[in-house]
């Protein structure tokens, strides 16, 4: 099923995302993650791109592949391209379409230390594009709420997201958050541009300070002054700062959903506790907002 047909039924798509494990343990350790997750009915789970393994032994294309076919729930797999020849790309796409992937987020990626981009690809467009061309896949593509950490302004980011749609992009799914009026605000930028695509509002809890604080500061997320009396309160006591940042993400989320937004896609870090939770808090407002679209 390609996903972007969610959005003609459905009033909020509600999804996750998982990452393989390392290339150094077994593809089975997340299978307990999985078992859990698809329990809750998720519309989709999107897999990130994991690095390591032959071009025709991809993690991601396996594990995708997997939540399909033996968990019931529709994937998509993250791709990037920075790193990549087109042959290599179409090695992937080939993979991909065997094995019954049908979405794709398409991503730029970040270039590994020590290596050099291939050149074929600079930009994330360019390989919407190329997938377009490809085979008959249905692409997403990524938006940054407080704009790409490595771009020049906002501006210049909402118009990536214009061509991403031009492309061939049918949805978009946001960089992490913490401050709704970041994701507003794109939102604005996004009708006055005359993009047409839905966006779900990417949202991580937090539950570990040195983890969030490293991945906020590689993806430029805005922690606001709220979040950090939390952080700096809760640092030693690992239950109560996870049950903070379960408190804080559903208190996003109800916010993001009551002001009309098309979905959620909760980076589940594989901890499938912390989806549960989450899902049971916010479970009856997402079955009310849908029933009323089907009625």
């Amino acid at each position: 099923m390609k996903i972007n047909e969610l959005f003609n039924t459905k009033e909020l798509v509600f999804s996750f995302e998982i990452f393989p494990p390392k290339v150094t343990s077994p593809i089975s350790t997340v299978y307990n993650t999985l078992e859990e997750l698809k329990d809750l009915k998720p519309d989709f789970i999107s897999v990130t791109y994991g690095a390591g393994g032959s071009l025709t032994d991809n993690r991601t294309t396996e594990l995708s592949s997997l939540v399909k076919e033996k968990y019931g729930v529709e994937s998509v797999a993250h791709l990037t391209c920075i790193s990549s020849t087109k042959e290599e790309i179409d090695i992937i796409l080939d993979d991909l379409k065997m094995k019954g992937v049908e979405n794709i987020l398409a991503l730029r990626g970040d270039i590994p230390v020590g290596q050099d981009p291939k050149g074929e690809f600079n930009y994330a467009y360019e390989l919407i594009s190329h997938i377009k061309n490809r085979g008959d896949f249905n692409i997403l593509g990524a938006c940054y709420p407080e704009g790409h950490v490595k771009g020049r302004d906002f501006k210049e980011d909402m118009l990536h997201l214009k061509l991403k749609e031009e492309m061939g992009a049918t949805q978009f799914i946001s960089q992490l958050f913490f401050d709704n009026s970041y994701f507003y605000n794109m939102l604005e930028q996004k009708e006055k541009l005359g993009i047409k695509s839905p966006i779900q509002a990417g949202i991580m809890p937090v539950v570990n300070k040195n983890q969030i604080e490293r991945i906020a500061s590689l993806c430029g997320a805005h922690i606001p002054e709220k979040f950090i009396k939390i952080m700096n309160r809760y640092e030693h006591d690992k239950d109560a700062l996870r049950e903070a940042g379960i408190a804080y993400a559903v208190e996003q989320i109800v916010d993001l959903v009551s002001s009309g937004v098309d979905g959620i896609h909760l980076y589940t870090m594989n901890n499938p506790y912390v989806a549960r939770r989450i899902h049971e808090n916010i479970n009856t407002i997402i079955n009310s907002i849908n029933n009323k679209k089907v009625i």
